[in-house]
């Protein structure tokens, strides 16, 4: 399981906030949506059942996230767009079609307690940003609405009028979700050079 200090900041000096140029503090790059919460060990055979492993189509993996464990997922991801969740989130095998699931429905983040380490990077990997907070997780409810800053790391639950500080997300981590995937990535890193 990767635990809940995987984002480390560089520069402690200045409160994990880095700093470009006069007083710039980084990028921000802020989420905002309500929530999707579940519980413990969700592994990907109920994230995406094994009887629809035979296709890579996006939509057809879309259509049957969540299935097994939430009859109910396709109407509450019209409504909310971040997912919460206990410990060990994306157990299970190592298949991308987790992940690709998820992102394709739509979802704009998943905060768990901790997530399996190979979800984890699969989900990185196809640009679904991911991050372990042990403490808003526990806090958080179904449909609370937040506003997360990934550059200067803090999750606001607006409904709960409650702030977490969590480690910022890397620039290059940022990067990568935006470029849709670490291939997009890459091949705009080679693209430069």
């Amino acid at each position: 399981m990767l635990k809940n200090n995987y984002f480390i900041s560089k520069d402690n000096k200045n409160n994990n906030v880095q700093k470009h140029g006069k007083d710039k503090k980084r990028s921000v790059n802020i989420i905002k949506d309500r929530v999707i919460k579940y519980g413990d060990n969700v592994d990907t055979d109920v994230i995406i059942p094994a009887r629809y492993l035979n296709t890579t189509n996006e939509i057809e993996l879309a259509n049957h996230c969540f299935e097994d464990l939430d009859k109910d997922f396709k109407k509450k991801i019209e409504k909310a767009k971040i997912i919460v969740a206990g410990y060990n989130f994306g157990c299970g095998s190592s298949r991308e079609h987790a992940p690709i699931a998820i992102k394709a429905s739509g979802v704009k983040i998943i905060i768990a307690k901790t997530f399996a380490r190979i979800f984890f990077r699969n989900a990185i990997n196809i640009g679904l940003l991911v991050i372990p907070s042990i403490e808003s997780a526990n806090q958080i409810n179904e449909f609370d609405e937040l506003e997360i800053d990934l550059g200067n790391g803090i999750i606001k639950n607006v409904t709960q009028s409650k702030t977490y500080q969590i480690n910022p997300v890397p620039d290059f981590i940022q990067q990568i979700i935006s470029s849709g995937g670490y291939i997009n990535y890459t091949r705009k890193i080679l693209q430069v050079t």
